[in-house]
C-alpha cells in the first residue's frame, strides 16, 4: 500500500505556530496509544499511513518520556514528516467538537428519572459483507437476529416507544430525554448517581441506521438558521418546543447502546474507539476508514477561539471516530468532560487545515 495523493509533503517550518505548541501534552496522548498497540494493532486506513511504520516512534514512546516541551517537539520531528491533507471540497477542512456530558442519574426508575440508557440487547448481532443478508442496506453494521435470519434492528422511535421493554437492559435512568439524546451523540457520559456514586457509560453498540442530526433537521425546516446551529441553540429550541422533541429526535433513527466503565482518572475522558482514554484538548476523532489511529495531526483553525486560544494551532492524536466524521480533512476535537467542556464543544464548527504527521519510514520510501 502506498500513501494517497491526498497528502502533500510539507516541512515543519510550513506549519503555522508549530514551535509554540505544547508538544509534551500531545506526547502524553500518543504514549497511551503506544502501549495499547502491544495488545492489539491498529488497522491501516485506506489513505496508506501504514500501522507498521509507527513501530519506531511507538517503541521510543514506551521507553522514554521527554523532559520538556522542546524534547517532545524533537521526538515528533525526528520520527515524522508533516503532510497537508487535501479536503474533498478542494478548500479547507472542518473541525467540530465533542465532549463527555456529566448528568444526574438514578439506578432505578422514579417519577422524575424515567428516561433509560440501555445496554446491548442479546439479539443485536454484528453484520458485514460476509454475513449480511441479500437486500439488506450495506451501510448496516448491526442487525436483529430472528429465527428467520437477520433483519434491520429496531430504530430510535421504535425503541423509545417500548420495543425493548421488559428485557432488563436499563443501566441508569435520566430525567431528561434531550440529555439522553446528547449522551447518544457523544457516545459516553459521566453519571452522578443519586446514591452518591460517580459512574461512566460508554459506547457498546448501535442499532445501525444512519445518523441524522437535529441541527440539520432544524436548519432545513428553517427553525434555526444553519449558521446559528450549535448544541446550545438546539437545546434552547427543544426547551421552547417540548411537544416536538420526539418528532425531531425520532428522525435520527440511529440508537446507541452503552456499557458501564470505571472513572479511573477524572482528568481523562472515556476509552474511545482507539481503546485508550481520551485526552482533553489533544485527542481528535477522525474518519477511521481513511486514517490510522494513533496518527498525530497538527490542526490549524484560524477562526476557532473556543479552546482559549485564537488561532487554534495544536497537535492532536487520532484516537476516536464517529459516524458523522467522514472525509480526509475532517476532525472532531475532544474538549473534556462536564458542562464547561460542553460549552466549548457545542460551538465548534470551523474551517481548518489538517497536517498529518506521517512516519518518516513512509516518506523515505518516496510515498509522500
Amino acid at each position: 500500500m502506498s500513501l494517497s495523493s491526498a497528502f502533500k509533503e510539507k516541512s515543519f517550518g510550513d506549519l503555522p505556530g508549530w514551535d509554540e505548541d505544547d508538544h509534551l501534552a500531545a506526547f502524553a496522548a500518543f504514549k497511551r496509544s503506544a502501549f495499547h498497540v502491544l495488545t492489539k494493532p491498529y488497522r491501516t486506513g485506506s489513505l496508506g499511513v501504514e500501522f507498521a511504520a509507527f513501530a519506531a516512534p511507538y517503541a521510543e514512546a514506551r521507553s522514554v518520556s521527554p523532559a520538556n516541551r522542546s524534547a517532545a517537539r524533537s521526538f515528533f520531528e525526528r520520527h515524522f514528516a508533516p503532510a497537508l491533507v487535501a479536503a474533498e471540497s478542494g478548500g479547507a477542512g472542518l473541525v467540530t467538537g465533542f465532549y463527555e456530558p456529566e448528568v444526574e442519574a438514578s439506578p432505578v426508575r422514579t417519577e422524575r428519572f424515567a428516561v433509560p440508557l440501555l445496554s446491548r440487547p442479546a439479539d443485536l448481532v454484528d453484520v458485514d459483507d460476509k454475513n449480511r443478508p441479500a437486500g439488506m442496506d450495506p451501510y448496516l453494521a448491526f442487525a436483529r437476529a430472528t429465527p428467520a435470519g437477520s433483519v434491520e434492528y429496531f430504530d430510535r422511535g421504535a425503541i423509545e416507544r417500548g420495543a425493548l421493554s421488559g428485557r432488563n437492559l436499563e443501566i441508569a435512568w435520566l430525567a431528561d430525554k434531550v440529555d439522553a439524546f446528547f449522551i447518544h451523540v457523544q457516545g459516553a457520559a459521566r453519571l452522578k448517581m443519586t446514591d452518591g456514586r460517580l459512574c461512566r457509560v460508554t459506547y457498546a453498540a448501535k442499532s445501525g441506521q444512519r445518523f441524522t442530526g437535529p441541527g440539520r433537521i432544524l436548519s432545513e425546516t428553517a427553525e434555526i438558521p444553519l449558521e446559528k446551529v450549535t448544541m446550545q441553540s438546539i437545546r434552547a429550541w427543544f426547551k421552547a418546543h417540548p411537544e416536538r422533541v420526539d418528532e425531531i429526535l425520532w428522525q435520527n433513527r440511529s440508537y446507541i447502546f452503552f456499557r458501564e466503565a470505571p472513572v479511573e482518572d477524572p482528568a481523562l475522558g472515556p476509552i474511545a474507539a482507539a481503546k485508550v482514554p481520551l485526552t482533553p484538548g489533544r485527542s481528535v476523532a477522525i474518519d477511521r476508514l481513511l486514517h490510522t489511529f494513533g496518527t498525530p495531526f497538527y490542526i490549524v483553525a484560524p477562526t476557532l477561539a473556543a479552546f482559549g486560544e485564537k488561532p487554534f494551532r495544536r497537535l492532536m492524536i487520532a484516537q476516536d471516530t464517529g459516524s458523522a466524521i467522514t472525509g480526509a480533512a475532517r476532525g472532531d476535537l475532544f474538549a473534556g468532560s462536564g458542562d464547561a467542556a460542553g460549552e466549548v464543544a457545542g460551538v465548534v464548527r470551523n474551517a481548518a487545515d489538517f497536517y498529518a504527521l506521517v512516519p518518516r519510514g513512509l516518506v523515505d520510501r518516496g510515498c509522500a
